[in-house]
């Protein structure tokens, strides 16, 4: 039995969660995406009922800080971090029966495009306080490019792992071997592009995610004016060849920001043990979205949170976040 990445919506013992540090990196936006942050932890903390949030701070005054917007019930971890987003740079937990370990990748600052002091090695950081075992990989990944189901089925894109400004030696089928042997891959939906204008050269968390085994959720747009329609389409025609169940969520639409297309996606969303924490924008279909993702989370609240200051930094709720699955689970 080899050691497997299990589904989000098994249960956490905690999740980290990447506090901002540089108001250069959140234009105007700094002081809000400190505070977005912080109302993310407090819902997934979910009054003592939901799970231990661990909210990690690059410095004893931004933990001062953190502390006084998310309060006392959320852990504060110091730790130098450049950016925030630990989907990508913290490592990630596989599971073998009872027992559990980390994988920490590599990382290049997505493509030599952000690379900021700290993010470099705050997965082995973090890793280094939990005291489980850990593996390193001296190839460059990150935890936001694929998702899973939990049975060893991942879906990713072609524009973010076979992008030559991660690792241009290897191919499809060299990576589906590296993340076999890591992650525990056993099969692999490839979809095409990611959004446009996303930073990340494509993460899927911005465009597909498991809801169930077998079970994608896909954004459909609604208005004629959609900047991803036909990404969203391509996405769905793969998805539905590869003989997977898609569920439609509907999309954001078009969000802009100083005229610019951003790439603002429901699905971004974290599955916490108690709540799922959706992004919303103010838009037209943001209670649709929490409407069409209910159904597939009995037992679980499904809460929509502002994430447009979030967003003006690169991500949003499941981007800063990364999750520890309980042992045994």
């Amino acid at each position: 039995m080899t050691f497997q990445m299990p589904a989000e919506w098994a249960p956490h013992e905690w999740t980290w969660i990447g506090f901002p540090t540089f108001p250069e990196e959140w234009p105007g936006a700094f002081d809000a995406a400190r505070e977005q942050i912080a109302a993310f932890a407090k819902a997934l903390r979910a009054d003592g009922k939901g799970e231990e949030v661990r909210l990690v701070c690059a410095n004893d005054g931004d933990a001062e800080i953190a502390r006084s917007l998310a309060g006392p019930d959320v852990t504060i971890v110091t730790q130098k971090l450049g950016d925030v987003w630990l989907r990508d740079t913290a490592p990630i937990a596989v599971m073998r029966g009872h027992e559990r370990a980390l994988v920490d990748f590599g990382f290049n600052g997505w493509g030599g495009k952000y690379q900021m002091p700290g993010d470099e090695d705050i997965g082995a950081r973090l890793a280094a306080t939990t005291g489980l075992p850990t593996s390193s990989q001296h190839w460059i990944f990150e935890g936001g490019a694929i998702d899973t189901d939990g049975t060893g089925l991942f879906v990713t894109t072609e524009q973010c792992l076979l992008n030559p400004n991660r690792n241009p030696d290897l191919d499809r089928g060299k990576i589906e071997t590296l993340l076999a042997g890591s992650l525990g891959l056993s099969e692999m939906l490839w979809l095409g592009d990611g959004l446009l204008n996303d930073h990340t050269d494509g993460h899927v968390d911005n465009l597909a995610r498991f809801v169930a085994p077998g079970l994608l959720a896909l954004p459909e747009a609604s208005t004629d004016d959609d900047p991803n329609a036909a990404i969203y389409a391509d996405a769905r025609a793969r998805a539905k060849a590869f003989g997977l169940e898609v569920a439609s969520i509907p999309s954001p639409g078009r969000v802009l920001v100083d005229g610019e297309v951003i790439p603002a996606s429901y699905m971004n969303f974290y599955i916490g043990n108690a709540a799922v924490i959706v992004p919303i924008y103010g838009q037209p279909n943001d209670q649709a979205a929490l409407d069409a993702l209910k159904p597939f989370f009995p037992g679980r609240e499904i809460i929509g949170l502002r994430s447009d200051a979030i967003l003006s930094g690169g991500g949003s709720f499941h981007c800063c976040s990364q999750q520890m699955p309980l042992p045994g689970q």
